[in-house]
């Protein structure tokens, strides 16, 4: 990862965590039920996670208690805006944003010398079967402060009160009292330390629950989409909801996606794009075996590219160029069937989000689309990082320079 790093496209927006930030998150991290951390430093990202923490703990999801209850740790209001590195839902961020926008101010406030504590709610203890994903719709997000401290400044309005009342004043006991939570806590009686419950409604969304499942709504039916065959399978035998489900491997779902209008391909326009022109070059790299120059060199000049192609095996070389073989017959004839002369994974990976998708969907579906075929390295880098970093370290050094080059290029 090192390439990556020096290129910033690794983690890049991580907040450094130390002295006393370290003590409160470990705070937050009893509160919400976990064990803390014995590191005296760590980093994370918007939603309080941490890579150094997730590998102290060998759980890469450790704020979950489960899959169906989610957590988060904001212990800085430098966590506004930074990006959410390991999401369990695609509406992570968009919470993360929600609560930022709503309670920005009592945030700073608070976090000058507390933290806060994240409990989605969603109304679900646990999941039992696959389909209770369809169970997700409405979030209640929850808010605790550590050591009480709403309830703290209440205590200290209480004192406050009593001590005003008749000679109370002359109260050594309360005197006392008020001094000792003043020296612990300060003066809370002014801040604002009251984060109201916040509603946030899901709508089509990607879990990584039960191995991982896209739930498509607000079109013609219902899609449920899994990552996992097993799931999969224990999903099929369910007959209480009138859905439509597959898993991700499956020809079908492609078909039946087109079909809803949900993702479309014109090979005629997409031949034309840049994108055609990446996919086309990281197709070519993968059929390669030994190259004897950079894949740089090789992708982008001209001469050594029609050398390397000629080297290939025939059936390489045929599924390298079978799109524009297909579209050159389809000149003389109409009866040729793009599924006879187009790679199907290479087809598959010039697919994109119907146009009359709204913004939100359309990122969800691109994340789709890459898992069904990852042949964009940008696209990929973009809509699904965890998946871009295990495949970049199965990819040669020299490959991997040259996916670097086509993602700084276009940042």
């Amino acid at each position: 990862m090192k390439k990556l790093k020096l290129a910033n496209l690794y983690r890049s927006e991580l907040i450094p965590i130390s002295g006393k930030l370290v003590e409160r998150y470990n705070k937050c991290l009893l509160k919400l039920g976990f064990s803390p951390t014995k590191l005296s430093a760590f980093s994370i990202d918007g939603k309080g996670w941490s890579p150094e923490i997730a590998d102290e703990k060998k759980n890469l999801h450790y704020l979950n208690n489960g899959e169906a209850n989610m957590h988060a740790i904001i212990i800085s209001p430098l966590q506004k805006g930074k990006p959410v590195y390991v999401p369990f839902h695609t509406f992570d961020r968009d919470m993360m944003q929600y609560i930022f926008s709503t309670h920005e101010a009592k945030i700073n406030n608070i976090t000058h010398d507390s933290a806060i504590c994240i409990d989605f709610d969603q109304n679900i203890d646990a999941f039992y079967e696959p389909l209770d994903v369809l169970k997700y719709s409405n979030i209640c997000i929850n808010f605790h402060l550590i050591n009480n401290l709403d309830n703290v400044k209440k205590n200290q309005l209480e004192l406050v009160h009593k001590f005003k009342q008749g000679n109370n004043f002359i109260d050594e006991g309360i005197h006392a009292q008020l001094l000792e939570s003043a020296k612990k806590y300060g003066d809370l009686r002014h801040r604002d330390l009251e984060l109201h419950e916040l509603q946030f409604t899901t709508n089509s969304f990607y879990t990584k629950a039960f191995g991982g499942v896209y739930v498509l709504r607000d079109f013609i039916k219902e899609i449920v989409v899994f990552e996992d065959k097993k799931w999969h399978k224990e999903a099929i035998k369910n007959t209480t909801y009138d859905v439509l489900i597959y898993n991700i491997s499956q020809p079908e779902l492609m078909d039946q996606l087109r079909d809803h209008l949900i993702i479309e391909c014109d090979l005629d326009i997409e031949v034309k794009t840049a994108r055609y022109k990446r996919i086309k070059k990281f197709v070519f790299a993968e059929a390669i075996k030994n190259p004897q120059h950079s894949f740089a060199a090789i992708l982008n000049n001209k001469v050594l590219n029609k050398s390397y192609l000629n080297k290939l095996p025939i059936i390489d070389r045929k599924r390298v160029m079978s799109v524009e073989r297909y579209l050159e017959k389809l000149e003389v004839s109409n009866e040729f069937k793009i599924a006879d002369i187009v790679d199907l994974k290479f087809f598959e990976a010039l697919h994109k989000p119907h146009s009359s998708l709204n913004p939100k969907h359309q990122d969800l579906i691109w994340k789709l689309l890459m898992n069904v075929s990852a042949k964009d390295v940008l696209f990929l880098y973009w809509y699904d990082k965890e998946q871009f970093y295990k495949t970049y370290n199965t990819w040669e050094d020299s490959l991997k320079e040259w996916v670097i080059e086509e993602i700084s290029n276009n940042i």
